[in-house]
């Protein structure tokens, strides 16, 4: 009885913690409450973002990489694929670790780049998850205001659609958002439009057409014309990105 009440008092400082870590850390950003409805808006979208429907996992990080918030759109962490937890915080993590206060790249912008051959090769290789941040804690907690990645750094770099960095009103780049759970051009979709619903989108410059860092489907027979495509999923995903305004604009 004594070993299970200390267990419970360490848990619940642990949970203590980590919600002072997310406050302290990350002053400038959505919390748990505001981007899970952001979130949930997105992914619910009549459209299905081109994708299956999905529930989704996303992961806001610092622009020192430090976790602040991780939501999931579904009731319980078995409503959506398992792994995308952690992907959805690599995603966040890349987007803020290769954007700067004035250019923009996605995770979806370096699908190209990092294939053999490509001016980015091995960047994948470059930044491991750091395990000890990703797997930590009581599993019952994945998804909650209290999740134990918070207040560490994930690290990891992925390069498909899913992550973007997060640009204030001011222009300041702060940190950056991670969506995994459907197709990566559906996450990229989500990723998008729960920017814009936050209004972290004011980005100053990328590599697309419209100068952000929407996703580039410009492949043809395994090249991409610009060197930052990536691959098309679906029609509809490649519709609802193209049909997307400039970022920052509605």
């Amino acid at each position: 009885m004594k070993i299970r009440l200390l267990s419970a008092v360490a848990l619940l400082g642990a949970m203590a913690s980590h919600s002072v870590l997310a406050t302290s850390a990350c002053p400038s950003l959505p919390d748990y409450s505001v981007l899970h409805d952001a979130l949930v808006k997105a992914q619910q979208s009549t459209d299905k973002n081109g994708g299956f429907g999905f529930n989704m996992w996303a992961t806001i990080v610092n622009r020192d990489g430090i976790v602040c918030a991780v939501v999931m759109t579904g009731t319980n962490r078995g409503q959506e694929w398992p792994g995308s937890r952690v992907i959805s915080a690599q995603k966040a993590n890349t987007a803020n670790a290769f954007s700067l206060p004035n250019f923009a790249l996605s995770t979806a912008n370096l699908y190209s780049a990092v294939q053999p051959g490509g001016s980015l090769f091995g960047l994948q290789e470059s930044n491991p998850v750091d395990v000890n941040i990703a797997y930590r804690g009581s599993a019952t907690l994945y998804g909650t205001i209290n999740d134990p990645m918070i207040g560490g750094k994930i690290g990891g770099v992925n390069v498909f659609g899913g992550g973007l960095p997060l640009y204030g009103p001011a222009g300041g780049l702060v940190g950056a958002i991670g969506v995994s759970g459907d197709s990566s051009c559906a996450d990229h979709n989500i990723a998008w439009r729960t920017r814009q619903a936050l209004g972290y989108d004011h980005v100053p410059a990328g590599v697309s057409a419209n100068h952000d860092d929407n996703i580039v489907y410009d492949i043809s027979n395994g090249v991409s014309a610009s060197g930052w495509g990536h691959p098309t999923c679906s029609k509809d995903a490649t519709a609802i990105a193209e049909g997307f305004p400039k970022a920052g604009m509605k």
